[in-house]
């Protein structure tokens, strides 16, 4: 029986989701698709939202009337801490074939693919689809693949690639909902109609239990929180450190605040200590955050904050702060000086 494993956060399950499990399990001719909510992603740091166990029942909530041939899968929650992808592989490896199991990827996990543990593994343990994604064109070689990926290749086919594991990479073009998880959770913080983009059952549980609020509630003075944010950035050597009150002007939060560190590490390690201080002062973590592995540019959303990190080489390329020239700077000043 040719068998999916479909692994995602789910946070929330939408209709993105659920468009791809049925047209991967039409088009690639599969029996059963096993949907498995990680714990928490390895490459991603955790972001303010439901708990573990409410994505569980918001995963079984969107598929209650798709049928037995969706079926969730909750090993990697009750496994707890970093969501391995080898290790759910191996597990179904015990009572399914090689040649029958197939993990089902987007076309934008695929591209990170070589960075992912034991990849190699799973390229030998499971066959993948790789469903399409937008903004993400399907590659036309083994040129084009991922290096480490390209040196596996032993035959290249248009949309069908023989690997040189026995296994094989199948890409799959569906009818793409151009969604993120990330868009869709600041929709419902704004409080949109979400009727196009989640299951009713799914939209009333995360009504019902507050699940996205609006950080507002935790922070309350945000003038005061972005002071904050600046004195943290001012302590672990952060470089020109600006705070903006855009609240006159048409912009997608209130506030911002603008740093630069003097290296990608640096930049990272900046967005690390302020996402750890802030939950320690205030309880809350970012609703998302962006670019934290590259170091380049990283974006904290904090709802009515956003807090822009940057290589400082970076930040002149892009200079930023020409879109708030209308804005009100709030003179963040380093503290520790006051005090010299």
């Amino acid at each position: 029986m040719r068998v999916g494993i479909f692994g995602g956060s789910f946070n929330p399950p939408h209709f993105g989701h659920l468009n791809s499990l049925q047209t991967v399990l039409k088009k690639a001719g599969l029996k059963k698709i096993y949907v498995v909510p990680a714990s928490q992603n390895p490459l991603k740091k955790q972001t303010e939202g439901p708990t573990l166990e409410e994505r569980l029942i918001l995963t079984k909530l969107s598929l209650d009337s798709y049928g037995p041939q969706f079926e969730v899968d909750d090993q990697e929650i009750k496994r707890g801490g970093k969501s391995y992808t080898i290790e759910t592989i191996k597990n179904y490896r015990k009572t399914v074939a090689a040649d029958d199991l197939f993990l089902i990827i987007g076309m934008d996990k695929f591209e990170e693919l070589e960075s992912w543990k034991d990849y190699k593994d799973i390229l030998a343990e499971a066959n993948l689809i790789v469903t399409s994604r937008p903004g993400y064109e399907f590659p036309s070689s083994a040129e084009e693949l991922p290096p480490k990926i390209g040196k596996l290749v032993e035959e290249y086919d248009f949309n069908f690639i023989e690997l040189k594991t026995g296994r094989n990479i199948q890409f799959l073009k569906l009818q793409d909902l151009a969604l993120s998880s990330s868009e869709l959770r600041k929709w419902i913080r704004t409080g949109k109609n979400l009727s196009k983009f989640l299951p009713l059952t799914v939209e009333n549980y995360i009504r019902e239990h507050k699940l996205y609020v609006n950080l507002g509630d935790k922070i309350g003075d945000f003038k005061k929180f972005s002071s904050f944010a600046g004195d943290v950035l001012f302590s672990k050597k952060g470089i020109q450190v600006r705070g903006f009150d855009l609240r006159k002007m048409s912009a997608p939060s209130e506030f911002a605040v603008i740093c630069s560190g003097t290296s990608t590490r640096h930049t990272s390690s900046l967005a690390e200590n302020l996402i750890d201080a802030v939950k320690e002062e205030y309880g809350v973590l970012p609703q998302s955050i962006e670019g934290l592995s590259e170091g380049r540019w990283v974006v904290l959303d904090y709802g009515s904050l956003i807090v822009h990190l940057f290589y400082d080489f970076v930040r002149q390329e892009y200079s930023i702060e020409k879109l708030w020239l209308d804005a009100v700077d709030i003179g963040l000043k380093d503290s520790s000086l006051a005090t010299k």
